[in-house]
């Protein structure tokens, strides 16, 4: 058939852009299908800054994966003229038995990372923006900084388009049925195709697809907050390093102003809703707000005046918070990348590479045993 193609990649954000781009530069003929605008704030991948570090509190498995998506980021900088990742230093913070910082420290640690060790009130003397306690500790990484999201997927889209990949906007998918010769049909609001491959970085609507992933991914309803500076030159890039940031209870991030006047923060997991992303309400309320300055007037007062903007997106989470990069075990010819849990988006540059490589070979050089899906077996 005329709209038969090598590999259809379904939701074409962080992650589907740059599978995109890495299927087509190994010569496939890719058809990458979104259903809202190219980029977008329905989902994940917006937000007009994401943090990018080395050092993973998460699990240091990570950190071999990060170090692949700074050299990509780099390269896509090199190949679209684009400007797309900001370093500003990082600082991973929290009391000193907490996850944050005893985590970071150790990930830095196991890999050679470039790191200091800082306490509450040397960080607040090197960065007159912070107000940690004097308890708390910090883990500073000279190397971290931040992604601009948006033009990151339209870097990659357009680079996927020079390789001759077709991208397109607005074009829903309804369904997908495995035919027996081994390809798959796709159907949408507006056409029908066929691939000897498909891709589903979906994100949130990952178990609209494939509903057996309804127990491994959840969506949960995220807001983010801008809030002007008293003093915005201690909140500018060259005065002030990302964060993440654990509390007694909780984790909070936050970046430099850029781009959106105000100083960006958020909570992880906000409120712990869990939403259905067609139906998640988008428009921030006042609960929403009234959190998050709280946490700004406690340990970032001179970053707590006028609220400059709200932005609600989601997290898309699995049960021990790692991602899942995976073909399906009973279906190989579909590969799934989801479960990004609120810090995937600094990695999506090596994610394309990983996909693509289980897409085409089934393997890949890059060691990802922790994102298989036997492990909810």
């Amino acid at each position: 058939m005329s709209n038969h193609y090598d590999a259809i990649v379904v939701g074409v954000g962080g992650m589907g852009s740059s599978t995109a781009y890495h299927l087509s530069s190994r010569g496939l003929d890719v058809l990458g299908l979104e259903r809202y605008d190219i980029p977008n704030q329905m989902g994940s991948s917006h937000g007009v800054t994401r943090i990018i570090r080395r050092g993973q509190y998460e699990h240091p498995a990570y950190v071999p994966l990060v170090d692949r998506s700074y050299d990509l980021w780099r390269d896509l900088e090199e190949r679209t003229g684009r400007d797309l990742l900001h370093i500003t230093g990082g600082i991973d913070a929290g009391p000193e038995g907490g996850t944050v910082f005893n985590e970071s420290r150790k990930s830095c640690e196991i890999h050679g990372i470039d790191h200091e060790v800082l306490s509450g009130n040397e960080v607040n003397q090197r960065f007159p923006g912070y107000n940690l306690p004097e308890d708390h500790h910090a883990v500073y990484q000279p190397d971290s900084g931040f992604l601009v999201p948006e033009q990151c997927i339209i870097g990659y889209v357009e680079a996927a388009q020079a390789n001759g990949a077709e991208i397109r906007a607005r074009e829903g998918v309804n369904e997908f049925t495995e035919l027996s010769n081994g390809s798959v049909r796709v159907t949408t609001e507006q056409d029908t195709y066929e691939a000897d491959k498909l891709v589903i970085t979906a994100g949130a609507w990952t178990q609209k697809f494939l509903p057996d992933f309804s127990a491994t991914v959840t969506p949960v309803r995220q807001v983010l907050a801008w809030l002007q500076p008293s003093e915005p030159d201690q909140f500018d890039a060259s005065n002030f390093p990302v964060f993440i940031h654990g509390t007694e209870e909780d984790h909070y991030y936050g970046f430099p102003q850029y781009d959106v006047p105000g100083f960006k923060f958020g909570k992880f997991n906000h409120f712990e809703e869990t939403v259905d992303p067609d139906e998640m309400a988008r428009e921030p309320r006042k609960d929403d707000e009234n959190m998050l300055r709280s946490y700004a007037e406690s340990y970032f007062p001179k970053g707590s005046g006028p609220t400059m903007r709200l932005s609600t997106c989601m997290f898309t989470n699995t049960p021990d918070k790692h991602f899942i990069l995976d073909r399906l075990p009973d279906r190989p010819n579909i590969t799934v990348g989801a479960g990004f849990s609120g810090h995937g988006f600094k990695f999506a540059s090596a994610i394309g590479e990983v996909l693509a490589d289980l897409s085409i070979d089934g393997q890949t050089p890059h060691d990802v045993d922790l994102f298989s899906l036997g492990r909810f077996d």
